[in-house]
């Protein structure tokens, strides 16, 4: 963690030096410039917030999705061989040595979190409520950046204090258990919620709200209610969340396609997303090798299937989405065409399937080229719906009326042939787990969904002959490297 610490140094020295070019004459010498220093007006708060955010937006461009993805059935190798650390995880091939994207950049946003924690008490503002406001995003984004990283890595070093100074007993630490991390988290999640003064969201639903807290609530609870054994207890305590959510400005959009148009961001569906804009420094890199080709397709394929592909993304396509995956969808499902599109070839009267394009994140067209500026949704509220239905479930409840509100929408005019009538509890996990299939693909759920549901080992064709033991990441060898009081994960 040592390198870790110096990049966080910089990179809030970096922030400090920005703001003192902006202020009077009467300057602190940079020399002497600290966090003391900086966090002085509600401004400079506001600003660290910011710094925050973006810190969190390099991980929604990748990672994120990787870690959340990559690992399940869902995608399947495509044209040539993907040169970045993500194919072993794409393809279940980790170790020590190719172990994926590792903690140190999510480390860092804990550490801008820490900052506000810390400082922004003891700064005036013009109302108390834009202060809280601030801590409880703060709270927030610590709380679902230890989540992501436990259900990523298990046990974690658990820091809760800026990193402002080289003190080896504070630098190098042993892991805290994955029962002490959820601790943390529960408590982070309450102070979160304590400090919001109404049920709103942020303009545009890109910053921490009441509503997208309840969602992150209802998450870490259902998770700690499978994973953890909190049992009832915990899905009792998901559903308060839900219904909190349910309460707030939310519906789900009549037409599916409208909840990911580029035209439409921050819709009504929308809980929390991070932003991608164009202009900015950082877009969706990991969807340029999921989208469409940097070169024509196959002289045989309709005209009308490549015209809704131009322009190109100038990525190649590593990987596509899984026959496996891909042949569980009915033709009378809208969620099918507005998640992929199947490129096929017809030669000699016969029709081929090429490869699929994924469909749910376009990009945009900017002077005639495609860039990636979609946003990257967190939540939405199908997922607190669909996680309402898994919360009643394992609670011996009916989830029928959750399951049909997602299938309405789904199966339109078809929905009737299509209507869930409640069965065994297993029997209706099955069919959650199925329905948050089709409903989240390629939205950086699904190895979370397969780890909670217990399913990963069992519908993952690359993770035969594996254990339990070889669903959490591996530590990288930097990282082990630079904490000595760490040990690699079992199954590494």
């Amino acid at each position: 963690m040592k390198s870790m610490i110096r990049k966080l140094m910089t990179a809030g020295m970096a922030v400090v030096m920005f703001s003192a070019c902006t202020d009077d004459l009467t300057l602190t010498p940079i020399s002497q410039i600290t966090n003391t220093s900086f966090w002085k007006s509600a401004e400079e708060a506001e600003g660290g917030l910011n710094g925050m955010y973006v810190r969190l937006r390099t991980q929604a461009a990748n990672n994120m999705f990787v870690w959340g993805e990559a690992r399940s059935e869902i995608w399947a190798q495509n044209f040539g061989f993907d040169p970045s650390a993500n194919y072993y995880a794409f393809a279940n091939d980790l170790s020590q040595v190719n172990a994926g994207p590792d903690w140190t950049t999510m480390y860092s946003v804990v550490h801008d979190a820490n900052l506000i924690i810390k400082y922004v008490p003891d700064i005036s503002f013009p109302s108390e409520s834009e202060k809280n406001e601030i801590l409880a995003q703060a709270y927030a984004t610590r709380a679902f950046v230890y989540f992501t990283m436990s259900k990523v890595w298990g046990d974690l070093i658990l820091i809760t204090e800026p990193t402002e100074g080289i003190e080896p007993d504070k630098i190098y630490q042993e892991r805290a258990t994955q029962a002490e991390v959820f601790a943390l988290i529960k408590e982070d999640l309450e102070r979160s919620l304590s400090l919001f003064d109404t049920n709103e969201f942020s303009e545009g639903r890109i910053k921490w709200s009441e509503p997208a807290v309840n969602a992150l609530k209802a998450d870490v609870y259902l998770w700690s209610g499978k994973k953890l054994g909190g049992g009832a207890a915990d899905f009792t305590e998901a559903l308060e969340a839900i219904s909190e959510v349910e309460s707030s400005d939310v519906e789900l959009l009549t037409d599916f396609n409208d909840i990911f148009s580029f035209t439409n961001k921050g819709n009504k569906e929308v809980i929390l997303s991070v932003r991608f804009a164009e202009g900015e420094s950082t877009t969706r890199t990991v969807y340029g090798g999921v989208t469409a080709l940097a070169s024509p397709t196959a002289p045989y394929t309709d005209q009308s299937v490549i015209d809704k592909l131009l322009p190109y993304s100038g990525k190649n396509v590593y990987w596509q989405l899984s026959s496996l995956v891909t042949d569980q969808f009915s033709d009378e499902d809208s969620r099918k065409d507005a998640s992929f599109i199947e490129v096929t070839q017809t030669r000699d009267g016969v029709t081929s399937l090429l490869y699929n394009i994924d469909q749910k994140w376009p990009g945009v067209i900017s002077g005639g080229v495609r860039v990636m500026y979609d946003d990257f949704i967190v939540y939405r509220y199908a997922d607190v719906v669909l996680m309402k239905a898994e919360a009643q479930n394992a609670l011996g409840q009916d989830p029928s009326e959750a399951i049909n509100l997602i299938r309405k929408r789904a199966y339109g005019e078809n929905y009737e042939a299509h209507t869930f009538v409640s069965s065994t509890q297993e029997e209706n996990d099955e069919v959650i787990l199925q329905e948050r299939l089709f409903e989240f693909l390629q939205e950086g759920k699904r190895w979370y969904d397969l780890v909670r549901f217990d399913k990963a080992l069992q519908k993952v064709p690359s993770l035969e002959g594996k254990t339990q033991n070889d669903l959490l990441f591996p530590l990288s060898e930097t990282i082990l490297s630079l904490e000595p009081l760490i040990e690699q994960n079992p199954g590494y």
